[in-house]
């Protein structure tokens, strides 16, 4: 009989597509989410309704269970600290404990490159570089608390555990990344920050969801040279970062925006901006912050060379023909 697997956040973008491949290669897969998802359950998927904060929602997923691959969290640059730190923290805790007492040998987590992220310029960093002292915003911070419970909670012979970092998730379907540039260009929110030619990384989805079943078999056979690390996933290919946000735009069919602010400038109005939404208790999102600036100022673009070796990873798909799927599926809604 096949092994079962278990996929937090199963119906999100990257969620899904990790379940359609696992279907595809005669997994059983077992779906925990707040949502429906009728599609997926069409496909195949073993779906449960619930919170992975709800300890019986927890249990009643682990059950039979040969590996988890967590992907659930709260993404975002914006929002209640309590809630990062709810979701992103305390119900991986709850979820690893559970896995160890159901004796589940495997544990998948979806992790971010942001976790290493302090404001300074990334150009091919490897996991070697550590967490910073200073963060920017929850969302990194909490992610790196639970990445690193994840890769402590490695017990060869028992469970071998991993957290893949994928990079700007991008494709057919996204339903943050580009729609957030394109409904920013037509606000007339959108802003070149510095010059625009800092190098950044991208994924796309399926070479992302590819990666967390080439992790979750290497942890499912104990590799003791693939389990207890952290591995940076892209598509390989660094890219200029308004070369890409121009790219998005143009397969809506929009006319990217000419208009500019240094880097600096950007980051001081993000500075100020969250300080007085804090204090005025608005709960939307600031036009800019302090990380958003530096992510779109700074190079971010690393080594993936650990993912290769270790875990067999290596992207194969042609981006030209992604963007040409990408443009598609935009242009009817432009």
């Amino acid at each position: 009989m096949s092994q079962r697997i278990l996929v937090t956040g199963y119906g999100g973008f990257l969620g899904a597509a990790i379940c359609r491949q696992l279907i595809q290669q005669g997994y059983r897969v077992r779906g925990l989410a707040r949502g429906r998802y009728p599609e997926l359950a069409d496909a195949g998927v073993e779906c449960i309704q619930g919170s992975i904060m709800d300890p019986r929602c927890v249990e009643e997923s682990m059950q039979s269970v040969d590996a988890v691959i967590h992907t659930a969290a709260i993404a975002g640059v914006w929002g209640k600290r309590s809630d990062y730190e709810s979701t992103n923290i305390t119900a991986t805790d709850l979820l690893l404990k559970s896995a160890q007492a159901h004796r589940i040998g495997a544990f998948v987590y979806t992790s971010s490159p942001s976790v290493s992220f302090d404001g300074s310029p990334q150009s091919r960093i490897d996991e070697q570089v550590p967490y910073p002292d200073r963060w920017l915003c929850d969302y990194p911070r909490t992610k790196a608390i639970a990445e690193g419970r994840v890769l402590a909670a490695y017990e060869p012979g028992k469970m071998a555990t991993c957290a893949l970092r994928p990079h700007l998730i991008w494709g057919v379907g996204d339903p943050h990344l580009i729609p957030r540039v394109i409904e920013r260009c037509r606000q007339g929110r959108l802003r070149r920050v510095g010059t625009g030619r800092n190098l950044i990384d991208i994924v796309h989805v399926d070479h992302a969801a590819h990666a967390h079943v080439l992790a979750l078999q290497k942890m499912l056979l104990g590799d003791p040279q693939a389990a207890g690390r952290a591995y940076f996933i892209t598509d390989g290919q660094p890219i200029e970062c308004w070369e890409w946000i121009s790219t998005i735009l143009q397969c809506a069919g929009l006319k990217p925006p000419s208009g500019s602010i240094p880097v600096f400038a950007a980051y001081g109005i993000g500075g100020f901006l969250e300080t007085l939404y804090r204090w005025s208790g608005r709960a939307d999102e600031p036009p800019m912050t302090r990380f958003v600036a530096l992510q779109l100022g700074v190079d971010h673009y690393f080594d993936i060379q650990s993912a290769k070796e270790r875990l067999g990873y290596v992207p194969w798909l042609d981006r030209q023909a992604k963007i040409e799927e990408l443009r598609d599926w935009l242009m009817p809604q432009s």
